[in-house]
């Protein structure tokens, strides 16, 4: 698919399947209809000219590998139904540059965001998820924080190696 430039997914479509746009190098949009429910395992892998995406708010899983390499990508929304984002999801999305996880997140897979040398602003919207994997925020930048919302549990002074600021009052 390397001519392709932009893609809509109709609400029709209940899955993004497993490499559905793996290395579609031009694709820089992506809109996602509102029926899909899943991202399938390296479904935009290396899409390196994708700017954002957001996934609709039917969406509960982003598969294993599903942005990684997505190099151009700055912005990604994940809606409060995301109860699992998959190992190395956003890994070497080496442009974003911050990211809200909502408190729906229960399962972060191992290296999700490994790689992200732009990422500095990582908010949680809840508490700690109760599954984490490991090297989910390795080789992040030296200033990278994570913001937890007034009443979290489960975090301490640093989470996945990162520092953590405690909020007096929920966002």
């Amino acid at each position: 698919c390397s001519s392709l430039t932009s893609v809509t997914i109709p609400d029709s479509v209940k899955r993004i399947g497993n490499s559905a746009f793996a290395y579609s190098t031009n694709l820089t949009s992506v809109t996602i209809g509102n029926g899909v429910t899943s991202i399938g395992a390296a479904a935009f892998i290396n899409c390196s000219s994708l700017l954002s995406v957001m996934i609709p708010d039917r969406v509960f899983s982003i598969g294993d590998y599903a942005f990684r390499g997505c190099s151009s990508l700055t912005s990604v929304t994940i809606p409060d139904s995301v109860k699992r984002i998959g190992n190395s999801a956003f890994a070497y999305c080496t442009n974003l540059t911050s990211v809200m996880i909502p408190d729906s997140v229960t399962n972060i897979g191992q290296a999700a965001f490994l790689g992200c040398s732009s990422l500095d602003k990582i908010t949680f919207l809840g508490d700690a998820p109760s599954s984490f994997g490991s090297d989910v925020f390795k080789d992040l930048p030296i200033k990278a924080t994570i913001t937890v919302t007034a009443g979290a549990t489960g975090f301490g002074e640093t989470f996945g190696g990162v520092t953590v600021q405690n909020l007096k009052k929920k966002l």
